[in-house]
């Protein structure tokens, strides 16, 4: 795969849904096939009637779209109740904030709305200091392997940051402060009714990032606009992480002074002053144990799939991304590079556990070699724990209605370990379902990348997959793990197998003390 993606950017469109998504029809015909449209700016306008037949299905929406969100409090209500960001099919809400990224490495950095700093902490109209200081954190977290940050591919965002032009009015500080910290390729925005692209600027390189970065900052007019300027940008795009290191800092002819230079941004009272060091906002688990010196090693690897997954929504709700304030931290049990494991919300047992993904990776099925190479090790250590106590393990990841990489580990005694297999084939035949026998998983290649599944591994190492997941049933898994127990309990539903936080604490710090023979990652 050589990480290349043609995107199409839009600026707002105020409710012209027929103009925009014929005019996208007609032009990836002629193009395309293109990958993801994004829109920036006002998405919905006073009158929204022309996307009725989108969500009724008479019309198609051509092209993945993503949007922002609201710009002021009246369109919020037109974001509200959304199934996972879905607003229809093929259309969907990226959240308040956040880095997506693409399959193949592709990184989109997104902030919704308005600068304000008194803004009500549940608006979803208007973003403040921690809210992009949370993109900064996972921009700058996603960094390759090779320790030097690449920077990321695209920022959008509604509002125009202080700066690139004239007139200093309705922009925002902290968007400066936010593009001259993660120092995208290209910055699209809108609000403005104006199309303005000058030249790239060159970011200036500091002494832990040497690599010198150049912008591309690119304001569109609104959709269907009476002066006819531009509204649609299209770009033919490589990801920074599978690009030559002299490609990426290659200087053009008509490059322009940056504009955040002579700027001073006081963030939480970290100043940036030119080109003075900035902080990077890594993760702080507010501990110091043996795990703490992990939470800077992330990576943000390459995945092998052509068109683009689901994102994951806003960052702040995730529960299991480390740099979100939601994580609940005493869950954690030890972190690698890629992967981390956590005792699960409502366990079945003190040993039910999940293997997590660092950072924004939606499924096995996209991983890298390299995070792959991880998971197994740590699949692999779970083994030899689970069976230095008599008993036999169980893997399973649901793809489905989950914005983000999770694995159940459930282990079973070994003298009822060889029920498991009957009760997933009772399960399936239960719901109807089709559980397909395949080979022993050893590459993420094997599963579905496009599309949602479950995978099951046993102990004997069967492998069983699904592939139709339409009205899947979300406990599928808890379910068969406990039909093969038969204890009676009805453990099927996390929410009802919640403990105490104490509780939580005591189970997370035995299984860390047990598991340490065996823990690859000290």
């Amino acid at each position: 795969m050589d990480g290349k993606h043609k995107i199409l950017v839009c600026g707002d469109v105020r409710g012209n849904f027929k103009v925009l998504f014929n005019k996208i029809q007609n032009i990836n015909q002629k193009s395309g096939p293109f990958d993801l449209l994004l829109c920036v700016g006002d998405f919905f306008g006073s009158d929204n009637s022309k996307l009725e037949a989108y969500k009724n299905g008479n019309l198609k929406i051509t092209v993945p779209t993503y949007v922002l969100g609201p710009n002021t409090s009246d369109h919020s209500k037109y974001y509200e109740d959304l199934n996972d960001g879905e607003i229809c099919p093929n259309l969907t809400y990226l959240g308040r904030r956040g880095l997506y990224t693409v399959s193949t490495g592709l990184k989109i950095a997104y902030v919704s709305g308005i600068e304000s700093k008194d803004a009500d902490p549940n608006s979803i109209s208007n973003f403040k200091i921690e809210d992009v200081k949370s993109v900064a954190n996972a921009c700058l977290a996603s960094n390759n392997t090779s320790g030097d940050y690449r920077g990321i591919d695209i920022l959008i965002s509604s509002q125009w940051p202080n700066g690139p032009q004239k007139d200093q009015s309705n922009t925002s500080e902290l968007l400066a402060w936010l593009s001259s910290e993660i120092k995208p390729r290209y910055h699209f925005c809108g609000l403005n009714d104006a199309y303005f692209e000058p030249a790239p600027y060159r970011n200036v390189a500091r002494p832990n990032n040497q690599f010198s970065l150049s912008t591309r900052f690119i304001a569109l007019a609104s959709v269907g606009n009476p002066s006819k300027s531009k509204f649609i940008y299209a770009l033919n795009v490589t990801a920074v992480d599978k690009m030559r290191v002299t490609d990426l800092i290659q200087k053009t002819t008509n490059e322009i002074p940056c504009p955040y230079d002579s700027m001073k941004f006081t963030i939480e009272g970290v100043k940036t002053e030119g080109s003075a060091q900035g902080n990077q906002y890594f993760y702080d688990f507010n501990n110091t144990d043996d795990h703490q010196r992990k939470r800077q090693r992330y990576n943000q690897h390459d995945h092998q799939q052509k068109r683009p997954r689901q994102p994951n929504f806003d960052q702040e709700k995730c529960w299991f991304c480390l740099s979100s304030p939601s994580v609940e931290k005493h869950l954690v049990v030890t972190i690698g590079d890629s992967f981390y494991l956590a005792l699960a919300k409502g366990p079945i047992n003190q040993y039910h556990i999940l293997i997590l993904s660092v950072t924004h990776i939606q499924s096995v099925a996209l991983l890298s070699e390299d995070d792959w190479n991880e998971l197994d090790k740590f699949k692999t250590a779970l083994r030899k724990f689970f069976a230095s106590k008599n008993q036999e393990v169980v893997f399973f990841e649901r793809n489905y209605k989950s914005g983000h990489l999770h694995i159940n580990v459930c282990s079973v005694d070994k003298s009822i370990a060889w029920k498991i297999k009957n009760s997933f084939e009772d399960k399936a035949e239960e719901y109807n379902l089709t559980l397909e026998t395949i080979p022993k998983l050893t590459a993420p290649t094997q599963l579905p990348d496009r599309g949602a599944y479950f995978v099951a591994e046993l102990p004997d190492e069967t492998t069983m997959l699904c592939r139709q997941m339409k009205q899947f049933p979300i406990n599928f898994g808890r379910e068969a793990v406990l039909l093969a127990e038969e204890s009676g309990d009805d453990k099927t539903n996390w929410r009802d197998c919640l403990v105490s936080k104490e509780t939580e604490i005591e189970y997370v710090k035995c299984f860390r003390n047990e598991f340490k023979p065996f823990d690859f990652t000290t």
